[in-house]
């Protein structure tokens, strides 16, 4: 082995350690990384102490389009791209700079998971790459979100200055206020 294929070897490992540490699937690792499935296998679990979830990645544009996953994605978006213009960064170094900005302005929703994982952040950017996905300005408040590419845009208003009438109202967010309003009856 040589030199320079040494420090590649350990700057590959690096970079998935640090994927890994995000939140990285197997699959996101494999497709970044040159190292070998059974290496990062070894790597995720000795990392995690489990074994790597299995399944398909998300494969569909329009979970980006609904309502709560469509705000965190348009925030992501808009970090990632202002990284690119004007960070001169790219390619996953942008999609991992983008999504810890990303993580630094959100909280973890009610569940204590973020709603964007790293896998869905990256699938997004490779969405915007292939023109699947754009961005349209909302006519009320001008912010940038996620759309389809081929639909119409003309007076786009985003989910946030009209919101949906069940946004917010999930089993489980039901549940926490019952739960709450029994606490304080008590």
């Amino acid at each position: 082995m040589t030199k320079k294929s040494v420090v590649t070897e350990v700057q590959e490992i690096q970079l998935a350690i640090e994927l890994i540490n995000l939140g990285a699937r197997l699959q996101l690792l494999e497709s970044e990384t040159s190292l070998s499935r059974e290496r990062l296998l070894k790597l995720y679990k000795e990392l995690k102490g489990v074994s790597p979830p299995k399944g398909m990645l998300p494969f569909s544009t329009d979970w980006f389009i609904t309502w709560q996953p469509n705000i965190h994605s348009s925030l992501f978006i808009n970090i990632h791209k202002y990284l690119v213009e004007h960070a001169r960064i790219s390619g996953i170094g942008a999609v991992m700079k983008a999504y810890k900005l990303y993580l630094e302005q959100v909280g973890p929703d009610a569940s204590g998971e973020q709603v964007l994982s790293l896998t869905r952040a990256w699938t997004l950017v490779r969405f915007f790459e292939s023109k699947m996905l754009t961005t349209a300005c909302c006519s009320k408040c001008k912010g940038e979100f996620v759309v389809h590419k081929l639909d119409l845009h003309n007076h786009y208003t985003c989910g946030l200055c009209h919101m949906p009438s069940r946004a917010g109202k999930t089993k489980k967010a039901k549940e926490e206020a019952a739960s709450i309003a029994a606490e304080v009856a008590a």
